[in-house]
């Protein structure tokens, strides 16, 4: 064999055998299937927003072979923050309440003629109520006697500072003239209250809660104050209904009789955005363990999965859908 075709053949042969090499291994390549990382915002730590976001990292987390997902935890400022902080993109999910859902969707309140029309509704969790809690020498027995007092509403871009605003709305009170507003995080607020640095504060928020029993414990006493002139709010806003504090879970709060306010739910939203795939494992995983879930929480308690399909404005996002119709829930 001459030098010039001996040359030739080892390379053929080499090319052979390089190809055969590639064929082999693409298949390797392709079956590495590349993780997702997902966020999940919530609220403050003391609340219930952050350990449901933390049960839902959790759920997701254990399937991460199975998923390819990959979640995390954020403590945000609330319902608002976490609708924006989807829509742009920072967050794949978020926890909100459904007034703020129904506003963002809808283009009201902070939206206004700015809908967020790609908002999606994942599910309901539990409900939430406008709670009023003051001390008791501060001379507070209603919604009025908060003109000229020291109230914290909540921090910019939570739900419950609307739902504070809509609460002093309905009885003629404006919140940047008619008291001494205070904007924080509403777990923060009863550290203030003890210190005499506020005289009231609301909180929209799952019963039991540890910051209100923080509030009922402490050597100032205090009391819940009842939201009642609210006809006219839950005319203007359907997504409101009225309910009772259950003042059983707070045996030091100085209340006689039972405390009437209103409330909305809280949800899980998403964007259109989100991959369908991630939204159904998510969706799967929470209801396939549904009696783990409602021991996370006492405000848990009696959820059915019915209940977890109602008070969502926004559309439901198609992979949550998917889940729904296979599990009977929609048809």
């Amino acid at each position: 064999m001459s030098r010039a075709l001996f040359v030739y053949a080892t390379i053929l042969a080499g090319a052979v055998i390089l190809s055969g090499c590639g064929k082999g291994s693409a298949p390797d390549v392709a079956a590495k299937k590349e993780t997702t990382f997902i966020s999940i915002g919530t609220g403050g730590k003391t609340g219930v927003y952050f350990p449901t976001g933390g049960f839902l990292k959790d759920l997701i987390n254990a399937k991460a072979s199975t998923y390819h997902i990959r979640a995390k935890v954020e403590s945000t400022n609330g319902s608002a923050y976490n609708v924006n902080a989807v829509m742009r993109g920072d967050f794949e999910f978020g926890i909100a309440q459904s007034d703020i859902q129904h506003n963002a969707y809808n283009g009201v309140g902070e939206w206004q003629d700015k809908p967020q029309a790609d908002l999606r509704s994942v599910f309901s969790i539990h409900p939430e109520l406008v709670s009023l809690i003051s001390a008791d020498d501060a001379g507070i027995e209603s919604v009025r006697d908060l003109k000229g007092k020291r109230v914290n509403i909540g921090a910019p871009g939570s739900g419950n500072r609307r739902n504070a605003i809509d609460a002093l709305e309905s009885v003629g009170l404006n919140f940047e003239t008619d008291i001494h507003v205070e904007q924080i995080k509403a777990s923060d607020a009863p550290v203030k209250v003890q210190d005499r640095q506020i005289d009231a504060f609301f909180y929209t928020v799952g019963h039991p809660n540890g910051a209100i029993k923080e509030a009922t414990a402490g050597k100032r006493k205090v009391h819940f104050v009842p939201i009642t002139e609210i006809d006219k709010l839950l005319e203007k806003f359907p997504f409101y209904v009225t309910a009772d504090i259950p003042l059983h879970q707070y045996p030091s709060a100085t209340n006689t009789g039972s405390v009437s306010t209103f409330g909305v739910k809280a949800t899980l939203v998403t964007s259109a955005a989100v991959a369908d795939d991630i939204v159904y494992a998510m969706t799967k995983e929470v209801f396939e363990n549904f009696d783990k879930f409602k021991t996370l929480h006492p405000a848990y308690g009696e959820l059915t999965k019915g209940q977890m399909l109602e008070g969502l404005s926004a559309p439901v996002h198609p992979g949550a859908m998917k889940y729904y119709k296979e599990a009977g829930l929609k048809k």
